[in-house]
C-alpha cells in the first residue's frame, strides 16, 4: 500500500495539464478520490487514487490495528505523565522555560541543514527549484515520516511531488535515495558509537550487553554490505524488484516502474564518482544534522538542571535512535519514544521525569514545525491558484476540430 501511494504521488505531476500547478493537481485528484466523484482532468489517475484510498479504508484489520496502536500509545503517554506526576512534569517544563524556544529554533536549523543536504544530492540542474519550495517539501516529508515506516515512504513521495516539474522524476528519486542512504549511514555511525560507549561506561546487565553487541554487529553488517554494493555498483534494488516482478499479479506493476527504478539506482551508484564534492557535502551535512540533535539533548537537559556533558548527550541521542528503530512500526512512535527516553535517563542516573520531559519537549518541536510546513503548503497552493485560473480560460476557448 505504501509503495503504491509513493509512485502515485510522484507520478501525479505527469497528469497535469498546461499551466496547472502540480500541487493543485495532486490535491484535486486526492479530493476526488476521497469524495468518490468523477475527475474530468484525468479520470484514470483519479480512479487509481480512489482505488488505493478505498483499499486503505477497507483494507481489513490493518487500519484498525494501526488506529488501536496509536490510541494505545497516546494512552501510554498519558499514563506515564500521570505516574510521574503531572505537577512534577509541569514543573520540569517550566524549568526549561524559554529554552523550549531555543529547541524550536534548533529544530528549524536542523530542517534547513537537511534541506541543504538533500539539494546537494541532486545530479541535475536544480536552478528552477526554489529554496522555499525545497524547505517546505523537507518539513512536510519529515512530519509525515514521524508515522512509522509507511509514513516515511509516503513522506518521501510527498517531498518528490512537491518539487513540481523543476526536477526529472528519476533524478528526484535518486536524490531521495542518496540523501536517505547517507543519512542512515551517519545515523548508524552515531548509534554504534553511542552503544559502544554505553557498554564501556554504563553498568549494563549481561543479557542486555549481548543484545547490544548483536545490534552493533547487525548494523555494521548492513553498513559493510551497503559500502561494498556501492563500490562494485551492485544494483541490489533492481535485482530485488525484478525478482518480485516475477511473482503472480506483480509483474505488470513492476514492469512499468522498472525503468524509473533502474535510472534512479544508476544515479545513486555513480554519485560518489561523478560528484565527489556533492557526495562529501551531503555526508557532512547529514552528520551536522545529528550533531544538532545532540546539541538539542544537551540544551534541554541543562535547562532542567541536569549535570550532563556533551559526551553524555551524544550517548543519549545515540540510544534514542535505537528507540526510534524499535518504534518504527508504531505510528508516531507514541508511548515507546517516551518510555524509552525514561529508561535511557535512568541508565545515566537521571530521573525518569527528566527523560519524559525531554521526550515531550522534542515532540513539541516536531509538532511546531509540522504546523509551519502545513501553513507553507497552504501558502504555496494560494500562490499557484492564480496561474491555474489563468490557464483554464485558455483551455476553455481552444478551438474544437470541425468548427
Amino acid at each position: 500500500m505504501a509503495i503504491d501511494l509513493l509512485f502515485l504521488i510522484v507520478q501525479v505531476r505527469k497528469s497535469t495539464g498546461d499551466g496547472e500547478s502540480n500541487l493543485g493537481a495532486s490535491n484535486s485528484i486526492i479530493e476526488c478520490a476521497l469524495m468518490e466523484i468523477p475527475q474530468t482532468h484525468e479520470p484514470k489517475e483519479a480512479r487509481r487514487w480512489r482505488r488505493i484510498l478505498k483499499r486503505a479504508r477497507k483494507g481489513g484489520t490493518a487500519p484498525t490495528l494501526r488506529l488501536f496502536v496509536t490510541v494505545l500509545g497516546l494512552s501510554l503517554i498519558g499514563y506515564l505523565v500521570f505516574r510521574s506526576g503531572p505537577g512534577a512534569v509541569w514543573k520540569q517544563l517550566q524549568t526549561v522555560g524559554w529554552g523550549l524556544g531555543l529547541i524550536i529554533v534548533l529544530g528549524g536549523l536542523s530542517q534547513l541543514v537537511k534541506t541543504c543536504a538533500w539539494r546537494q544530492a541532486f545530479t541535475c540542474d536544480i536552478s528552477g527549484l526554489s529554496w522555499f519550495r525545497s524547505f517546505v517539501a523537507q518539513v512536510i516529508s519529515d512530519s509525515i515520516g514521524q508515522f512509522g515506516v509507511a509514513g516515511k515512504v509516503v513522506g518521501e513521495g510527498t517531498r518528490i511531488s512537491l518539487l513540481g516539474r523543476a526536477v526529472p522524476l528519476s533524478n528526484a528519486l535518486s536524490a531521495g535515495a542518496i540523501d536517505g542512504a547517507l543519512h542512515a549511514f551517519t545515523a548508524v555511525f552515531i548509534t554504534v558509537s553511542g552503544i559502544s560507549a554505553t557498554l564501556l561506561l554504563a553498568p549494563i546487565p549481561g543479557t542486555w550487553r549481548v543484545y547490544a553487541a548483536l545490534l552493533v554487529a547487525l548494523l555494521m553488517s548492513a553498513v559493510i554490505l551497503g559500502i561494498v554494493s556501492v563500490r562494485h555498483r551492485w544494483q541490489l534494488v533492481g535485482y530485488a524488484t525484478r525478482a518480485i516482478g516475477r511473482l503472480p499479479r506483480l509483474g505488470d506493476w513492476f514492469s512499468g516502474k522498472q525503468p524509473i527504478i533502474d535510472s534512479a539506482e544508476d544515479n545513486f551508484l555513480s554519485f560518489r564518482d561523478e560528484a565527489p564534492y556533492a557526495f562529501w557535502a551531503t555526508l557532512l551535512l547529514n552528520l551536522l544534522w545529528h550533531v544538532l540533535a545532540v546539541l538539542e539533548v544537551y540544551i534541554t537537559l541543562r535547562f532542567m538542571g541536569t549535570r550532563i556533558v556533551m559526551g553524555g548527550a551524544f550517548i543519549v541521542e545515540a540510544l534514542t535512535k535505537v528507540i526510534n528503530l524499535v518504534g518504527a512500526f508504531n505510528p508516531g512512535n507514541f508511548g515507546t519514544y517516551e518510555i524509552g527516553n525514561m529508561l535511557i535517563a535512568k541508565v545515566f542516573g537521571v530521573t525518569g521525569t527528566a527523560g519524559l520531559t525531554l521526550a515531550l519537549c522534542r515532540r513539541v518541536r516536531t509538532v511546531f514545525w509540522a504546523g509551519v510546513g502545513a501553513i507553507c503548503v497552504i501558502v504555496l497552493k494560494k500562490c499557484e491558484a492564480p496561474r491555474t485560473m489563468e490557464a483554464k480560460p485558455i483551455a476553455a476557448v481552444a478551438p474544437v476540430h470541425g468548427e
